[in-house]
């Protein structure tokens, strides 16, 4: 599972937003523009101007995620533009709180004002300057059979991998990508193509501006980054607090890696103890580690409980998740419980809801989910690409159904902006009908 989890880790920090400063002149282009206008919002932590920039230029952005990301940097400062066309731009960027620099890449559409088509922040490694990569044909080949080579060897359906590699074939063969010479560009189309067949919104094509190792292993030096990083996000664990009534209330926005993380769990855990009620948050959780879903969900049932099945289509293996049958610390097995979503609400996040809701163990209360319920590893496919192939599928021990494709269905249906509101009323609902009944 370890390159699974790195591959996750990688994954979310292409994801993050950024921040420019006044040292640095951002050119007056549309990338440009658009730059500023999401350095601006973003670094005001303001969330009426978030909101606007969300709603505005890019609509694939979370105005909580963009405020929880702000509020975890501090912003960032702008240290270079690196490259720069009208409706491109690469750039630089330190984090106000850590010492983390980051290489931003943007993709415009022209328009009034110009709308977000990529947008990229990747980490760089201390003491790594990243290359100047020009993809040739020779090197849009290799990633082409690697991408082919990998799904057909790895994916979760093999008559759907046939599909996307036929399709890759195609675009090809009409030279659809042979004007294209920037890395993320090309990784950015290859995922729009593959998803297009597949619509596995797991599956994606990873561009870096280093060379990717033969063997995907993570170093010592590696682990320790990352658990610096986890350290510095408190393990994705955002509040954890009392409510009114009673109510006990942990929001949380990945699942880290266990073995680093669980402390933290418990410590979480161990603060809600005592409450009448419990209401997890996750309408901004992207997923992550298997082990962590089934840590947390273990601390829930009394009971052990078989709570979901992982089919691995190339080993023909099937592995059986149950709750934990050694907690440190208390379990809360009494509480009515609660679980927040959103669509935002992604992968390993989606299981916790879905085994929660088959069990019978939660109300799931919000939206419906993101819908992705294939594990992912990743595969270096050329010097400076990767990708996240769907290896399994999660599936519920007696229905042998799941949530891919459709999303895990709220109990209560409303507006993720609403679901908190709604959750505490059930709650102090619940609580006091059972405290009617002694």
């Amino acid at each position: 599972m370890i390159s699974r989890i790195l591959f996750t880790f990688y994954a979310m920090l292409l994801l993050f937003p950024s921040y420019g400063s006044a040292q640095v002149t951002i050119p007056d282009t549309p990338a440009g523009h658009t730059l500023q206008t999401w350095l601006d919002a973003f670094n005001s932590g303001d969330r009426a101007k978030i909101e606007t920039y969300v709603k505005t230029v890019d609509k694939s952005q979370s105005v909580d995620g963009m405020l929880g990301f702000r509020s975890g940097t501090g912003g960032f400062d702008l240290l270079s533009i690196e490259s720069s066309e009208p409706l491109h731009i690469r750039f630089r960027v330190k984090e106000k709180s850590s010492p983390t620099t980051a290489l931003g890449n943007l993709l415009v559409k022209d328009g009034q004002p110009p709308t977000v088509e990529t947008f990229g922040l990747r980490a760089l490694p201390p003491g790594v300057a990243p290359e100047n990569v020009i993809v040739d044909a020779a090197e849009r080949k290799k990633v082409l059979d690697g991408v082919s080579s990998n799904l057909k060897e790895y994916y979760i359906e093999p008559s759907v991998a046939q599909q996307m590699a036929d399709a890759l074939q195609a675009h090809e063969s009409k030279g659809d990508y042979n004007a294209i010479s920037d890395g993320d560009v090309f990784a950015a189309r290859l995922t729009q193509d593959l998803q297009a067949v597949s619509h596995d919104r797991h599956l994606h094509v990873d561009f870096s501006p280093f060379k990717m190792p033969e063997r995907h292993e993570p170093t010592p030096e590696d682990e320790a980054r990352f658990h610096q990083q986890m350290e510095h996000d408190n393990c994705a664990f955002d509040k954890v607090e009392i409510l009114p009534n009673n109510i006990g209330y942990i929001k949380f926005d990945g699942f880290m890696d266990a073995s680093f993380c669980g402390p933290t769990v418990v410590a979480a855990i161990g603060f809600v103890a005592h409450t009448d009620a419990l209401i997890f948050d996750i309408r901004q959780n992207g997923g992550g580690q298997p082990a962590m879903v089934t840590l947390i969900a273990s601390y829930l049932f009394d009971q052990p409980t078989h709570l979901i099945d992982i089919y691995n289509r190339k080993e023909d293996t099937t592995t059986q998740n149950w709750t934990l049958a050694y907690l440190p610390g208390v379990r809360l097995t009494k509480q009515p419980v609660f679980v927040l979503t959103s669509e935002r609400t992604f992968s390993g996040a989606e299981e916790f809801a879905f085994d929660l809701k088959n069990q019978k163990r939660a109300t799931i209360v919000g939206e419906t989910t993101g819908g992705g319920a294939h594990p992912v590893s990743g595969h270096p496919v050329a010097d400076y690409f990767m990708i996240g192939v769907p290896f399994a599928k999660s599936l519920d021990p007696v229905t042998k159904k799941n949530w891919e494709g459709t999303g895990v269905e709220p109990d209560v249906k409303v507006s993720a902006a609403d679901a908190l509101t709604t959750a505490e009323k059930l709650a102090a609902e619940k609580i006091a009908a059972q405290k009617a009944k002694k």
